[in-house]
């Protein structure tokens, strides 16, 4: 019996509840739309748990979500970053209640190396000044990657995007 007890405590211990899924807030469209239309530009972003260095097209990267579902990002403006992204958006929810940010466009599959038609961004956090979203990346190796965007309002000052290991 003695042994029982430190072997249920430990049990216990590793399968501590699982962290709720995030809520998003009841005024989320307002947030991510704005009012008409409200861009965000990329202020961090985390390949697995590493973060990545802004560098080139990701210090100009920006994404503009309209109020009327359109999504729109500008890589197209300038040279040598790639097709722009130009799609529809919405707010998805999965069976274990978390909240998703859909994107759908017929460039998805050629953009993010996938088949779909769409993309779901886990929404992580929510706010009028930061978006942080999540999804599973398959890279060009065929290696799947998690990526975690954090995004802020494009006239938002970000201190050390561009910085050196």
């Amino acid at each position: 019996m003695k042994f029982l007890t430190p072997f249920l405590l430990l049990l216990f211990a590793c399968s501590e509840a699982e962290k709720p899924p995030y809520q998003i807030p009841g005024n989320h469209l307002k947030l991510i739309a704005g009012d008409s239309a409200k861009t965000w530009k990329l202020a961090r972003r985390f390949n697995n748990s590493t973060r990545m260095n802004m560098t080139g097209c990701f210090l100009d990267y920006k994404q503009t979500f309209s109020a009327d579902g359109n999504v729109r990002d500008n890589l197209e403006e300038f040279p040598d970053c790639g097709k722009s992204l130009i799609g529809t958006w919405n707010i998805a929810k999965d069976k274990g209640q978390n909240y998703y940010l859909k994107i759908t466009s017929d460039r998805i599959p050629e953009l993010l190396n996938v088949e779909e038609d769409f993309k779901l961004f886990k929404i992580l956090h929510l706010s009028n000044n930061e978006l942080i979203l999540q999804f599973r990346h398959k890279q060009f190796s065929s290696k799947v990657t998690t990526i975690t965007d954090i995004l802020v309002p494009e006239n938002v000052k970000v201190e050390d995007r561009n910085f050196h290991w």
